[in-house]
């Protein structure tokens, strides 16, 4: 008689974990090997053997001593389990990371692994490959991705985006008219509130200084919302109150110092916080006082504008519904419907200690 293998307790123990996973009793990650061994009624050294297994199998990954095992069905699997890989691909150069990776960026990198996802970084941004959409394609090309995330792309690269097959989701950035998930503050109330109270204040020499992906071919809607707001009033409008300026640290010098060498603006509203504190810091050296002679406003929502004296004017929104938008989106790639969505969340105007009444002044540069 033809002896018949049974099944060892840590095999049967795999199939049951197996079982679960495929019902998605678990997702994202599973618990530990003690919670497991004791939910399951087995000792832990037979839980060991089963992840091993599944291991083996591809269907969970390790994550080094301690960490809860990720995971990972292969292809073929339930689509509802499967891990992606979603690269994000950032504006700014590394060495900015570490500014921009405690915020939404770095709760989005959070929440995807949470999820079982593998969400990383690419090594090098889009002003590294001067927004050049051949170079960023072949960089994309370099590091595979199953879904992309675009943090404040330039118009030509969205645009680039709306043609690929790749899942691509624009955080940030110009996408009206382009068919590309997009999800984000909306600002454009925010800039109208913020100019015209600049205006209510007396202001009429206001400049907003933003990037050139924002101003360029035509101005983005907020920028749009801005110069709106000055015409309303009878402002002339020019590249007096948008000027271009070469990006980089001392490209900013150069053009606060061409606008405050003859005609000096009384009101500034800046984007993005390392702008904003570079600007504060060349109107203290030049002993140009902030709200007194100049008014600041910043177009970010940093917890640093808050700890400032009387705080700074400011935009706020709520980041937690951006970061479940990613993360829902993602889920739609992994159930192979991704949406190709709009939806952006509103953002308000915050005043501060850092804006007050227009006065005429002479620069005593």
């Amino acid at each position: 008689m033809q002896h018949v293998p049974r099944p060892s307790v840590s095999e049967l123990t795999a199939s049951h974990l197996r079982e679960g996973l495929r019902t998605q009793r678990w997702s994202g990650t599973l618990p530990g090997v003690a919670r497991l061994a004791k939910e399951l009624d087995v000792c832990r050294k037979t839980v060991r053997d089963a992840l091993r297994l599944l291991e083996a199998d591809g269907v969970l990954d390790s994550r080094g001593l301690g960490r809860s095992r990720r995971i990972a069905m292969p292809p073929g699997a339930d689509a509802a389990l499967r891990s992606l890989r979603v690269g994000i691909l950032l504006h700014d150069p590394p060495q900015d990371r570490c500014r921009q990776s405690p915020g939404v960026l770095r709760e989005i990198q959070q929440t995807l692994e949470h999820a079982g996802h593998q969400a990383f970084f690419y090594h090098k941004s889009q002003v590294e490959l001067r927004h050049n959409v051949t170079r960023i394609s072949h960089h994309l090309g370099t590091t595979p991705a199953d879904a992309l995330i675009v943090s404040a792309g330039s118009r030509g690269l969205l645009e680039w985006c709306a043609e690929q097959t790749l899942p691509i989701l624009a955080l940030y950035g110009r996408t009206d008219g382009l068919s590309l998930a997009r999800t984000g503050p909306d600002k454009v109330a925010a800039y109208s509130a913020a100019t015209r109270e600049l205006i209510r204040l007396g202001h009429r020499r206001l400049v907003l200084i933003t990037l050139g992906s924002r101003r360029k071919p035509t101005p983005g809607n907020v920028e749009q919302a801005f110069l709106d707001e000055l015409t309303a009033k009878g402002i002339l409008t020019g590249d007096y109150n948008l000027p271009d300026w070469e990006e980089s640290p001392k490209g900013f010098v150069t053009l606060l110092e061409r606008l405050f060498q003859r005609t000096p603006p009384t009101a500034m509203i800046l984007d993005e916080t390392p702008r904003f504190f570079a600007a504060a810091a060349f109107l203290a050296r030049h002993r140009i006082h902030v709200p007194d002679q100049v008014s600041l406003v910043s177009t970010d929502d940093d917890v640093a504008l808050t700890w400032c004296h009387q705080g700074f004017a400011h935009m706020k929104w709520n980041n937690t519904p951006i970061v479940h938008r990613v993360k829902r989106w993602v889920d739609a790639v992994r159930r192979g419907n991704p949406d190709r969505k709009i939806i952006n969340y509103p953002a308000e105007f915050i005043p501060g200690g850092s804006i007050g009444p227009a006065i005429n002044w002479i620069s005593n540069r």
